[in-house]
């Protein structure tokens, strides 16, 4: 079995000594909770486990591959709260994949800081370059850690019997005798960690695959490079040059160096390359930034978020500048923030009339000035909603002037006026302010404003939400009062191409809208435009940005299908990001392409205003093309246990959903397997008929099939169909909060054609 630790050569650096040895360092849960706990390096070097330092046996442990980063010094709240008790670089903060919170440390020295700083890093990096196979050996080591109960590194019948049941299989106990007689080549009536592998590989053999290869290689041994070409070429369906890809694909996946020097593959090499980001459903091609970014800014989707601050629901939950940092990490580029006068003259930002809590808004503009770009450097949009007074307007643009300095947009790009939104190329770097704007964009230009304005300064505000939807009138009131505020003049200077307005009519937008003015509805209020003027609704958004945001009947902050608005060009649909679910399944696979910069490019039909798509009626565009999309779901591989109950195996079946245009939406699902999470195979046969391929996006979803009650959610993923690659593909799983699952997958085979 491969050792990480060896790979890593452990003796030779001072880091990774130091955390195999452990180190006492101060946990940080607030201001008044830092307990000391024991750090320690398990020798896999692969879990950090650590306890109190008090009598007992209690102790946590969590894995490096958990870890998405690790931020060095006060840059978290908590540590931020107590910058006057410790110094920075004593404090580091390890950040958590998904919506887990993060630890927040503080070691005894700068010194032992580094130390944990670096080892952490490097393990992740180490973690990074590892190929298919270590992975997969990695995993194999973690189980047989998990089922050696004694600890003396071989395992007897019985723990690898109670292994099976932990890994999700239900196996007959005569043909898991036999594969372990088998494996015990020392036949000491135990198995070693060599032995356990050939265990495993004899329990994970994969008839499926031996299939293909088997059918494409000539001696049934091997795949000549002439036989990977013909796979390439037939099932895979390349077309560009296969025969120097099949060159690649040898050198880069076949472990055998004797095959490589016949330029063949092996069975175990074919296999690796099918488990690879090359053989996966997503098109490697599709993963950087490919699309053209030099289109105005209302021609793209743009992955947007909703009440950022928040980290759980809009009545009593936690406000974060934690909740920006993750956004935008995530891609996210635009965010929200609901500002209201607080204490001191100090602006600060909160879900209004609820219990959450309060942040500063000077915090939420450092937080978004230093990660805006740290994972796209395409521009920021800041959609503030304003409920402060004229004093406290003055003072947010002190902040955002003086903290974000020049990444703030606070002209024209080229000082006149222009006749079209910029591109995202055109603003890279830069962050725009979207709110309310004393007159327009030429005065500014032309240095022609009014001191103040008499107007309303947001319609967003959740009552003005419910108002608009009739449902009480005691929003009125609070409407035609907060009507009369006042706007000031420094505030209003900062806003240059998002200017909020009200919106009227498409009719009325269509005569007299300028393109920089943004118009925001509820998703009530969009879903009846939609259904009354959808053409025009594309029509609108050709021209200028729309955003779309939950009702403010969602208290539990879930999320609405954004599919419905993106089939409309609305180009800032926002989701709460705290929220895991269909919605961000569906966020996350629309911006999962074009280098996660969090701007795709809308379909030509709906960039250029004279098409007139409606997405009522796909067909009857110009150069309509619907397609037929095959899916053969054949076989699951190690599918995570969902039920805590240690007996309770998964009875796994897959849905296929199509997400689109009205005629799109579509699900069909797969046969359930009884009792078999770990490798059960369908070859289950999809057909769905997609008019509008462009729009369209596929999630596949794995469930624990339960005939008394609801099935249980094992795991997802979403691509577009347009990011789809053909022939024989795996589909790697993410869980419920979008993070990956290795090594769960699903292996399928893809078509696509036109429909005659």
């Amino acid at each position: 079995m491969a050792s990480t630790g060896s790979d890593l050569r452990i003796q030779g650096d001072d880091n990774l000594q130091s955390m195999l040895v452990g180190t006492v360092m101060r946990k940080i849960k607030s201001r008044t909770w830092k307990k000391q706990r024991y750090f320690k390096l398990q020798d896999d070097c692969m879990t950090i486990w650590y306890k109190s330092k008090k009598a007992g046996n209690t102790h946590s442990t969590f894995s490096v591959s958990d870890v998405e980063a690790i931020r060095e010094g006060h840059q978290s709240e908590i540590l931020l709260s107590i910058a006057d008790e410790f110094p920075a670089d004593r404090c580091f903060t390890l950040v958590f994949r998904g919506r887990r919170g993060n630890l927040d440390l503080v070691a005894e020295s700068a010194e032992e800081a580094q130390s944990w700083i670096k080892g952490i890093r490097k393990l992740i990096e180490n973690l990074e370059n590892m190929g298919e196979r270590e992975k997969l050996d990695q995993w194999i080591g973690d189980w047989f850690k998990k089922a050696d109960k004694d600890n003396d590194g071989r395992m007897n019948f019985k723990e690898v019997r109670d292994l099976l049941k932990m890994m999700n299989v239900d196996m007959n106990e005569h043909h898991a005798h036999r594969l372990f007689t088998m494996a015990d080549k020392s036949q000491s009536g135990t198995l070693e960690d060599e032995e356990f592998v050939l265990f495993y590989k004899m329990l994970t053999q994969r008839e499926d695959v031996l299939r293909i290869f088997q059918e494409y290689s000539a001696d049934g041994q091997k795949l000549s490079q002439r036989d990977l070409e013909d796979f390439l070429r037939e099932e895979q369906l390349e077309v560009d040059d296969t025969q120097e890809h099949a060159k690649q694909l040898i050198e880069r996946y076949e472990p055998s160096d004797t095959a490589k020097l016949l330029n063949a593959m092996t069975f175990d090499g074919f296999l690796i390359y099918l488990g690879s980001a090359e053989g996966s459903i997503f098109n490697p091609q599709r993963k950087g930034v490919f699309q053209d970014m030099r289109q105005p800014l209302c021609h793209y989707f743009i992955s947007s978020s909703h009440n950022t601050y928040l980290m759980e629901d809009q009545l009593r939950g936690h406000s974060s500048v934690e909740g920006y940092i993750r956004a935008l990490s995530r891609g996210c580029r635009c965010v929200e923030i609901d500002c209201w006068d607080g204490a001191n003259g100090e602006p600060i930002v909160y879900h209004g009339h609820t219990f959450t809590s309060k942040i500063l808004f000077k915090d939420v503009v450092n937080a978004i000035g230093n990660y805006a770009f740290k994972v796209s450097e395409y521009p920021v949009i800041m959609s503030i909603e304003n409920h402060c007074s004229i004093e406290q307007q003055r003072v947010m643009a002190q902040h955002l002037n003086l903290i974000l300095g020049d990444k703030l947009l606070k002209t024209t790009l080229d000082g006149k006026a222009p006749i079209r939104l910029p591109s995202p190329e055109d603003l890279k770097g830069k962050i725009l302010l979207k709110a309310k704007k004393i007159g327009g964009l030429e005065e500014s230009v032309n240095g022609i404003a009014e001191e103040s304005l008499t107007g309303e300064v947001s319609d967003e505000d959740e009552a003005a939400e419910i108002d608009e939807d009739n449902l009480h009138r005691e929003s009125v009131r609070h409407r035609v009062k907060r009507s009369r505020q006042r706007l000031s003049k420094e505030l209003s200077d900062c806003v240059v191409y998002c200017k909020s307005v009200h919106f009227i009519s498409f009719k009325h937008s269509r005569m007299h809208s300028k393109f920089y003015e943004v118009t925001s509805f509820t998703e009530s209020k969009a879903r009846k435009h939609l259904r009354e003027a959808g053409a025009e609704f594309v029509h609108h958004n050709s021209r200028q940005l729309t955003r779309v945001y939950p009702t403010g009947f969602r208290t539990d902050s879930s999320n609405f299908n954004p599919q419905e608005m993106w089939n409309t060009g609305c180009q800032i649909v926002a989701l709460n990001f705290q929220t895991a679910g269909e919605g961000m399944d569906l966020n996350d696979g629309l911006f999962n392409q074009n280098g996660c910069c969090g701007y795709v490019l809308k379909p030509s039909f709906m960039r250029e205003g004279e098409k007139r798509f409606d997405p009522e009626t796909p067909q009857k565009l110009d150069d309509y093309q619907p397609v037929v999309l095959t899916i053969q779901v054949i076989s699951g591989q190690q599918l995570p246990k969902v039920n805590i109950k240690e007996d309770s195996i998964v009875d796994p079946m897959v849905r296929v959903e199509i997400h689109g245009v009205p005629m799109d939406q579509a699900k069909q699902e797969t046969r359930y397997i009884e009792n078999n999470g770990f490798n059960p195979i369908w070859y289950d046969t999809l057909r769905f008929t997609i008019h509008t391929p462009e729009l369209a996006l596929v999630r596949f979803v794995v469930e624990d099939y339960d005939k008394t009650s609801k099935n249980d959610f094992v795991g997802q993923y979403t691509l577009p169909l347009s990011c789809m690659q053909q022939g024989y593909r795996h589909i790697h799983l993410l869980s419920k909060d979008g993070t990956s699952i290795p090594p769960s997958s699903l292996f399928v085979h893809i078509r696509i054609t036109n429909v005659e």
